[in-house]
């Protein structure tokens, strides 16, 4: 079997992100998919799961083979909490039962990556904050996270990764950008674990501000 690259995606899907934005999402999932297909290198080595957190947590797309993977259309309810804490704490437990480590008998999969996509705040900010350190020791090639739209706080995001960018505009287009940029970042791994692991991004686009 070989190396996996294993790629989280976790969306928000608390009523504020009902309509366009999720639609937009769905779509950017799409390109996502279409895109990493392209690429030798991401079909012979990443897995997709995606998660999504209002106030249930569901794992939408258990982890799957890139060319295996067919995408559930995510929805969300009319309102309704962000429990972002919630939700890693999921992730912890999940990525410690399916990641493969490395031993004097096997090669492990490479670090695993995180996207994360809110576009508001943890209403569990004490579990949030209690989950952080649980999700650094799983000692992720990248982690992500999206600040979508004016309500989204950054600094939050900030504590982390260092890696936080923002969209202005919660629109198909700024999510497609996203998405785009998303997709060429897993790509761009799934080619450099092989060389000599370099965890740099490529630039984001305009629509995608980093946050520093």
């Amino acid at each position: 079997m070989s190396r996996r690259l294993l790629t989280y995606i976790c969306i928000d899907t608390s009523g504020s992100m009902k309509g366009e934005p999720i639609e937009a999402v769905n779509v950017g999932l799409q390109s996502l998919l279409s895109a990493l297909r392209q690429n030798p290198y991401a079909l012979d080595s990443v897995y997709l799961s995606i998660f999504t957190f209002d106030s249930e947590i569901k794992n939408v797309l258990p982890l799957t083979a890139l060319e295996d993977v067919t995408l559930p259309i995510i929805s969300t309810p009319d309102s309704g909490p962000t429990f972002l804490g919630k939700m890693l704490e999921e992730l912890v437990n999940t990525v410690q039962s399916e990641q493969i480590l490395g031993s004097i008998n096997q090669k492990g999969d490479w670090r695993p990556i995180l996207i994360l996509l809110t576009d508001g705040k943890p209403s569990d900010v004490m579990a949030y904050n209690n989950a952080i350190p649980q999700i650094k020791s799983l000692n992720f090639g990248n982690i992500v996270a999206c600040a979508a739209g004016p309500k989204a706080d950054p600094n939050v995001l900030k504590k982390l990764t260092n890696t936080v960018v923002s969209l202005d505009t919660m629109d198909s287009n700024s999510f497609a950008q996203f998405f785009q940029w998303v997709s060429a970042s897993v790509a761009q791994t799934s080619v450099s674990v092989g060389a000599s692991a370099s965890n740099t991004l490529p630039p984001p686009p305009n629509e995608i501000n980093i946050v520093f």
